[in-house]
């Protein structure tokens, strides 16, 4: 298939989507809060469709040719970096990747000085990570294009969160997360992973269980029974425990969370091998989930910490499925927010 042909293939996923009156409307994606169940799945819809432009022999289109997609990561990042500018070229956009450590920020520059400078050079959608928790809602404050946040501190990675539910609901039946259970295990506390995954998982209304050190607790469980309470309208619940057998058993879906070694303080864990031995992913552990239960990790992995490495190869594993998800999930959503779809719509129409 052409990639003319290919591009008007993501453009009647855009046109399905306005017959079902789904509108994305969003300029910026910075957490997953403020995203409607019917635009998570749109943003399904449109994946489906990125996933099928990654399974031909030319992997492009040329949906944003033209578009400038800067990407500035305050933190060091692999998976995520690479799968958002893999995902921007495949839509044929011009890419620049800035890094911190070889910037002017090294020389005391401030992010609200850098966003300046890369909009002043051109640059239309910013993909931006921060260790500081709401950096991107600073950047949507003064950019004027869109900003996607790629993990800003302990807050939120809506990326990683709708990648992961795209990636369960390949592997459940119907794609259906309602009443599924899922278990996500490990560093709760410091994780921005598992708080975007609270919001697209309780939205999709799977039996959510938050499981972990108490210490890597902290503050959940005010969390969960605000949520039983009605503070969330449209949302299902979710559980918190330090019973990792209780959290993982008959569970359709088992996620560990890395230790973050880097944002840990002093006295949160007697250790890591207690860790390890009491909250880690083992086989053994793992066979107390449902037999068809799959085993996500969103990386990098700590082998031998929160996941044994026979569990991270098994056949149940599906973390390389995540990675490759990535791509097709940032590619959709770098498609929405810059309005390729209104673009592709109006076409289809006027022809």
């Amino acid at each position: 298939m052409s990639v003319e042909a290919e591009a008007a293939a993501v453009g009647r996923t855009a046109g399905h989507a306005r017959t079902q009156e789904v509108v994305w409307h969003h300029r910026h994606l910075l957490d997953v809060d403020v995203v409607t169940w019917p635009e998570i799945e749109l943003i399904m819809r449109t994946t489906d469709e990125m996933k099928g432009v990654l399974a031909r022999p030319i992997r492009k289109v040329p949906a944003l040719n033209g578009r400038r997609v800067t990407t500035l990561f305050y933190e060091a990042s692999t998976r995520t970096r690479v799968s958002f500018e893999t995902a921007a070229r495949n839509l044929s956009a011009d890419v620049v990747s800035v890094s911190t450590a070889t910037s002017s920020v090294t020389k005391g520059e401030s992010l609200v000085d850098t966003i300046r400078t890369l909009e002043a050079l051109g640059a239309e959608i910013l993909v931006m990570r921060h260790s500081v928790s709401g950096a991107p809602h600073l950047a949507a404050e003064i950019f004027g294009g869109h900003v996607l946040n790629g993990g800003d501190g302990w807050h939120a990675h809506p990326t990683q969160a709708l990648l992961d539910l795209y990636t369960m609901r390949q592997h459940l039946p119907d794609g259906d997360l309602r009443g599924r259970k899922v278990a996500i295990v490990g560093d709760i506390l410091h994780s921005r992973v598992a708080r975007s995954n609270i919001w697209s998982l309780t939205a999709a209304g799977a039996d959510l269980w938050l499981c972990g050190p108490a210490t890597l607790l902290r503050g959940m469980d005010r969390w969960a029974t605000a949520w039983d309470g009605g503070a969330i309208p449209g949302h299902g619940r979710f559980h918190v425990t330090s019973d990792v057998d209780a959290a993982v058993r008959d569970a359709d879906v088992v996620m560990a969370l890395r230790i973050q070694r880097e944002r840990m303080q002093g006295g949160l864990l007697p250790s890591l091998r207690e860790y390890a031995a009491r909250f880690g992913l083992n086989a053994e552990r793992v066979s107390l989930a449902k037999p068809e239960a799959i085993v996500m990790h969103p990386g990098p992995m700590n082998e031998g910490v929160e996941i044994a490495p026979d569990v991270a190869i098994s056949g149940r594993a599906v973390i390389t499925e995540q990675v490759a998800n990535g791509v097709a999930v940032r590619m959709a959503l770098l498609y929405l927010l810059a309005g390729a779809h209104e673009a592709a719509v109006g076409h289809e129409a006027a022809r």
